[in-house]
């Protein structure tokens, strides 16, 4: 296994854990403390952080993906998962923060965008697969 899918691999089951423990949160903690499509927001944000985390260890593992792809998708599926996942949770806890959150509103759309251009990548890697 070369260095760069290690990397991917490492930092998706770090990401895993975290989600793990950012759902669990909103499922117990958070539940209480705000509006219900507040928390449905939130369990959005830590269901798409998940997807990307599965996908993370798809990318990391599959030997098939060229390694500049590899890279672009890691950078876009990590970037999008601090864009639009942590906007979601920084947006819900709003009330809690000690500044202004109104600033993320236009940053999670940046994050989906990092989402949707890191699946354009992965697809695209697979068209070109054997072309070469």
């Amino acid at each position: 296994m070369n260095k760069l899918s290690k990397n991917i691999l490492v930092t998706a089951s770090i990401l895993g854990a975290i989600t793990i423990v950012i759902g669990a949160f909103g499922a117990h903690g958070l539940k209480k403390l705000v509006a219900p499509n507040v928390l449905a927001s939130f369990e959005t944000g830590v269901r798409y952080q998940m997807y990307h985390v599965l996908a993370l260890l798809f990318v990391g593992y599959v030997s098939v993906i060229p390694e500049k792809s590899k890279k672009w998708i890691f950078r876009l599926f990590v970037g999008g998962i601090v864009l639009f996942s942590g906007s979601i949770y920084l947006l819900a806890l709003k009330e809690y923060l000690p500044f202004s959150a109104s600033f993320l509103g236009p940053i999670t759309p940046l994050g989906g965008l990092s989402f949707i251009v890191g699946w354009i990548v992965l697809g695209v890697a697979f068209l070109r697969k054997g072309k070469a």
